[in-house]
């Protein structure tokens, strides 16, 4: 059986994020060609090649799951068939002037961040002198500069601060950094990119770190909407409250494995026939499970101090917002008054009242305005109301009776119908006249 084809190595670009174009060697050809020097001397054929490359650019690096990259790597991304883009140079300067990339070093320089240095967290490369640079087309790129995506850093710190409202109650809004870098190992898989997103977040005011007793703490913005405040005495308290309570309870699982053990030594003890060796091992368990009762004590009594605070804070937006809405309500009631509010109703009251004479008015005219006698008018509809009642003339009913069932009906003789004759008394039979004799559809009709 022949060996299924595996895609090549040197096709680096994921073949999910392949546009058509790719398999086509004309169209690639053109695209892979260097640009111009000049953007005014086809403007179509830069403008084609840009809205191929800068699209595609940012889709890589989205499948890869990374917030930056070099030319070097980029060229890497997309070797097809042993050639490299010779305009990716002057595609990362396009994007770079259309903000859609920033260089490394111009965006942690822009931040005042001082819980952060160069080399430290962060493994930047220094801005390189144009001179040096590798000569791609005719621009200019640095082939080992980073430069980051600006869509993806802002899509990933916003992963990152809804992580962290989703993962702590409301009340807490403030962790150490090594806290958060754990929970954000899944959404920042390495230390660059987790550093890249905190320093967004700065940017947009939903963060703050300081540096507290050795230790980078980090206060997240309230709400989405919000701006982070400064840290206060209260965001330190609480939060070494949350701190003591962390120890309490790793300290309460420590005893309690080791209370566990304990158990497990006398029992052991205790078959082997060592009684006292038993016993000493009950007592220290005894101790242990003590040492347990009073650390949970305490661990009660700080989530009880927690609880009150979260409802103080709860208490205080209650009453914020109820002073709000007092100042909302004050503002909509501004001049309006008792006296005002009289003289409203007694001037609608007036119009009403003079829309209800208008009313009448306007419905009496119907008739008074017309010169006619209203008796008149009664007795002209007692006539018509006479007229509707009387009955309908119907004709009389005959007073001669109907010939007795198979009798001859007059005009006709035994020998058939008789041709009529024209008298002064109507029309009448003729004597010794016959017709021919109906047929015998109508003699049964008329028997």
């Amino acid at each position: 059986m022949a060996r299924e084809m595996l895609p090549c190595p040197q096709e680096k670009l994921a073949l999910s994020a392949q546009p058509s174009e790719w398999q086509d060697d004309e169209r690639m050809a053109f695209l892979f060609s260097a640009f111009k020097q000049n953007r005014e001397v086809n403007c179509s054929d830069w403008d084609s090649k840009m809205i191929f490359w800068v699209p595609l650019v940012v889709n890589q690096s989205r499948q890869k799951g990374e917030l930056c990259f070099t030319l070097k790597e980029l060229q890497e991304s997309f070797l097809r068939k042993g050639s490299t883009p010779l305009g990716l140079g002057t595609v990362i300067e396009e994007m770079v002037r259309q903000k859609k990339l920033q260089r490394e070093s111009e965006f942690v320089s822009s931040i005042n961040s001082g819980w952060i240095s160069w080399g430290v967290g962060l493994f930047l490369v220094k801005p390189l002198k144009w001179t040096f640079s590798t000569v791609l087309g005719e621009s200019k790129i640095p082939a080992n500069e980073v430069f980051v995506v600006t869509e993806l850093l802002k899509e990933k710190a916003d992963s990152v601060y809804c992580l962290f409202q989703n993962s702590f109650p409301s009340s807490q809004s403030m962790v150490s950094l090594s806290e958060l870098h754990s929970l954000c190992a899944s959404l920042c898989p390495d230390e660059r990119m987790f550093y890249l997103v905190l320093l967004q977040l700065q940017k947009e005011k939903r963060v703050t770190v300081l540096e507290m007793n050795g230790e980078k703490i980090v206060k997240f913005a309230r709400g989405p909407q919000e701006n982070v405040s400064p840290v206060n005495d209260l965001d330190l308290g609480v939060h070494q409250l949350m701190k003591s309570e962390k120890l309490l309870l790793q300290k309460v699982e420590m005893l309690s494995v080791q209370a566990e053990r304990s158990k497990v030594e006398a029992q052991s003890a205790y078959r082997a026939g060592k009684k006292q060796q038993a016993l000493r091992s009950l007592k220290s368990k005894k101790r242990v499970e003590k040492r347990i009762g009073e650390l949970q004590s305490k661990i009660e009594c700080v989530q009880s101090i927690l609880d009150r605070i979260s409802s103080s804070q709860t208490d205080r937006m209650v009453v914020d917002a109820y002073q709000a809405g007092a100042a909302a309500l004050k503002l909509a009631m501004k001049d309006i008054t008792v006296q005002k509010a009289e003289s409203l109703v007694e001037q609608i009251q007036e119009y009403c009242d003079v829309q209800d004479d208008i009313t009448q008015t306007l419905a009496g005219m119907d008739v008074s305005g017309l010169d006619v006698d209203t008796e008149e008018l009664e007795k002209e509809l007692d006539s018509i109301l006479e007229s509707t009642n009387k009955p309908p003339e119907l004709p009389d009913v005959p007073g001669s009776q109907l010939p007795p069932p198979g009798a001859l009906l007059p005009g006709i003789g035994e020998g058939g119908l008789q041709k009529p004759s024209l008298t002064r008394e109507g029309l009448m039979p003729r004597s010794g006249s016959t017709l021919s004799e109906p047929r015998r559809g109508q003699r049964l009709m008329m028997e």
